[in-house]
């Protein structure tokens, strides 16, 4: 435990003593500080008390002792059963050996009163901290020790689905492994965190994922997140971010899985990069007060993003997470996102966002059908340097307090495979989703029903051939937490039609389809998760 902290203990110590014996038999019971209270809650949370002791410390506080019908031996005893209570337990944790005689020396408990002043002063700058609105001293406690400003958290998402019934080829979703005839239980998401503010200026972040798939292995680590927060300011307002991290382009994109109510994102959003990530660089701004709104949105489960800036703009490669550049040319990217907070304490956020560059696609051979010649012939061809990729797009979000919306749709042209699968070209996309939503705390947990329309038509650039991809889908489910280090979720989905973007069509093969990229209709899938916190 810091020193700091330790002072902040035994002086709390010593006004827990003086209360109870009533500041040596003569002075009026008086109520519990409500700082101080805090205070402890503090200390418990940073694990500096364990909860035994601030069971103990929390009793002695807010008990109102009793006025003192005898002598100072009767305040002895008093002062004795309070320290049985668990303050000599505390006292030893912080490795103060000598005790508060404050029954017998008055003096010793104004000076304890004066250092309990002083360190309401230091608690309050340490309350500014928790907010983020200050750091000066964090910086002095923790001055060289880098590992104690560094959090580790996660969460892990264990999931089964279950396709009810198809027609047309098997039910693929390209974000979402565990949608396929032969699978039963998986885990989708494997997640761990470390990050910190390591200086005044420097913040880091580095997300790592068990489940990642690459080529025909499974379920091995990946790097998600790896990217440094440099601070122009004292306020932290203005930011640098560069490294692997998010592309600042819609919400359902920004939004933790950890944190989001339906299973996967919308198609229509997360077309636009899968895996949302990329190496990029970046300038972020947003005022203090908007960025502990945007904490504060997280903090009370209402299903935000973070903070990614009121504003953000900045370039990144453009071909995705974990891959290489494939023409030298950076994608730009801009967002724009503001929360406003009513009277009432209801927040509505609406944003804007666009991007362009030009992608590279992966191509392979294609097998023609019968009725456009059939055959194999060769791979589409494509500019070297990729074609023109770029869309924009408009957010709305009225957060569930208890009824939310949350509605996103985006326009542009990307990668798309020709009619007659020879090429690549850029072609008109479209599409969005709308989400209701409600919020129920209850004594039982909280219950958070949702339902949303999923709709895209466009090419899928990440997909080899970037084929064009056609979904439209209803998602109907509850998510339910007893407790915040664990959610349940259940979603039905009904799909009006889905393209295969894997398959192609083999004429030596009369059982494939009769299409290289064919439609599945009129699909139903359970989805049944388990997601723990920590």
């Amino acid at each position: 435990m810091s020193s700091s902290l330790s002072k902040i203990v035994v002086a709390w110590a010593a006004m827990g003593l003086a209360l109870l014996i009533g500041f040596a038999g003569a002075t009026p019971a008086r109520a519990a500080d409500p700082t101080m209270a805090e205070l402890l809650k503090i200390l418990r949370d940073r694990g500096s008390l364990s909860e035994a002791e601030y069971e103990a410390l929390s009793r002695s506080t807010s008990e109102k002792p009793a006025e003192s019908t005898g002598s100072a031996d009767g305040g002895e005893a008093d002062a004795a059963g309070a320290e049985s209570t668990g303050l000599e337990e505390v006292e030893k944790k912080v490795h103060h050996n000598e005790k508060f005689d404050a029954w017998e020396h008055a003096e010793r408990i104004e000076d304890a009163e004066k250092e309990i002043e002083e360190q309401k002063k230091e608690f309050l700058r340490i309350k500014e901290i928790n907010d983020g609105t200050s750091s000066d001293l964090i910086n002095k406690t923790l001055a060289g020790k880098w590992y104690e400003r560094i959090s580790i958290k996660g969460y892990t998402q264990f999931r089964a689905t279950e396709v009810l019934h198809q027609n047309g080829p098997q039910l693929e979703v390209p974000v979402d492994r565990s949608v396929r005839d032969d699978e039963v239980f998986t885990i989708r998401r494997g997640r761990l965190v470390f990050s910190g503010d390591v200086t005044e200026r420097l913040f880091l972040y580095v997300q790592t994922d068990f489940n990642a798939f690459i080529g025909s292995n499974e379920a091995v680590v990946q790097m998600r997140d790896l990217y440094g927060d440099i601070a122009l300011d004292s306020k932290k307002e203005w930011r640098l971010r560069f490294g692997l991290t998010k592309l600042p382009y819609g919400f359902a994109n920004m939004q933790s899985s950890q944190n989001r109510a339906a299973l996967e994102r919308p198609d229509a959003i997360n077309s636009t990069i899968e895996g949302e990530r990329d190496y990029g660089a970046y300038l972020m701004w947003a005022p203090a007060e908007i960025r502990l709104l945007f904490k504060d949105i997280v903090k009370r489960g209402l299903k935000g993003t973070g903070d990614y800036g009121v504003v953000a703009i900045g370039a990144y490669n453009g071909q995705g997470a974990n891959r290489p550049d494939q023409n030298s040319e950076p994608h730009v990217v801009g967002r724009i996102a503001y929360p406003i907070q009513f009277e009432n304490g209801q927040i509505l956020e609406l944003g804007a966002q666009y991007h362009w560059g030009n992608y590279v696609t992966n191509t392979s051979a294609i097998t023609v059908p019968v009725e456009l010649g059939g055959g194999t012939i060769a791979s589409p061809t494509q500019s070297n340097n990729g074609v023109i990729d770029q869309r924009g797009g408009v957010t709305f979000i009225w957060y569930p307090q208890p009824f939310g919306v949350e509605a996103e749709w985006n326009v542009g042209e990307g990668p798309e495979l020709s009619a007659n699968y020879d090429r690549i070209q850029s072609k008109f996309l479209h599409g969005g989703y709308v989400q209701l939503e409600l919020k129920k705390d209850t004594s039982f947990g909280t219950f958070f029903p949702f339902t949303r329309w999923n709709y895209y038509k466009g090419g899928r650039k990440f997909g080899t051939n970037a084929p064009h991809s056609s979904v439209n889908e209803i998602d109907t489910g509850i998510e339910y937490s007893p407790f915040p280090e664990v959610e349940l979720t259940l979603q039905y989905t009904h799909t009006f039609d889905r393209t295969n973007a894997r398959i192609a069509f083999d004429p030596r093969n009369a059982q494939s389809p009769t299409a290289p990229y064919d439609l599945t209709k009129n699909a139903d899938r359970l989805g049944v998760q388990v997601q723990w916190n920590y």
